[in-house]
């Protein structure tokens, strides 16, 4: 069988020469074969019909398996050479042919060079695109990152309103001024608490003592 992979012909006819010409030479073997099997029945049916005969249907099996043989060895040689003729003039595409899928490559040809060049370029744009939607992706995530903060400033401005309307409400006009007094008073509030806690430090220590 030849060993020329003829990917062009398998592409051409769905199947590769080398696999047509395998089911033939196999189709025509099994042929064969049938065939020394009707024969070698014809035969026996022939010798039941002479009583006198001494050949055995064992011989006539040994004498049809060498006659197989003989046509086996002579199928080969005449196969072989069918093959080569069918392989190269029944199935075979002409270099100087192109498939009508491939009269793109005639039109716009590319050299190894040329090629390589385009592939290059295609993985550059590649790694733009992932870069950019690596980054569009971090864009997004900030966008929402500052909805969520936006969203916390205006619950605390509101707050700010609702604590500026209730020192109207008591009288208090200046929100800065109620707001210092307020912070002043919680200053003066947490000295007094830390006061009370270190002398209720010293009165215990004392009545450990005692």
């Amino acid at each position: 069988m030849s060993v020329n992979p003829m990917a062009y012909e398998a592409q051409f006819f769905g199947f590769t020469p080398q696999t047509c010409m395998l089911r033939i030479y196999i189709a025509f073997q099994d042929y064969l074969f049938e065939m020394m099997l009707v024969v070698e029945g014809v035969i026996l049916k022939k010798l039941d019909g002479f009583p006198g005969c001494k050949i055995s249907p064992f011989r006539i099996r040994k004498s049809t398996e060498k006659f197989l043989l003989f046509m086996r060895e002579h199928f080969d040689k005449l196969f072989g050479k069918m093959e080569e003729v069918l392989l190269q003039l029944v199935l075979n595409i002409p270099k100087n042919v192109l498939l009508p899928e491939d009269k793109v490559h005639e039109q716009y040809p590319y050299s190894k060079e040329q090629f390589q060049a385009l592939q290059d370029e295609i993985c550059q744009l590649q790694h733009q695109y992932r870069a950019e939607a690596s980054a569009g992706q971090a864009l997004r995530a900030e966008l929402e990152e500052q909805k969520v903060v936006q969203a916390e400033l205006e619950k605390i401005l509101q707050w700010f309103d609702a604590l500026e309307n209730i020192c109207r409400e008591h009288g208090t006009g200046n929100f800065k001024e109620s707001f210092a007094f307020l912070t002043q008073n919680s200053k003066k509030l947490q000295d007094v608490l830390n006061d009370v806690e270190e002398k209720s430090k010293k009165i215990k220590k004392h009545n450990q003592l005692v």
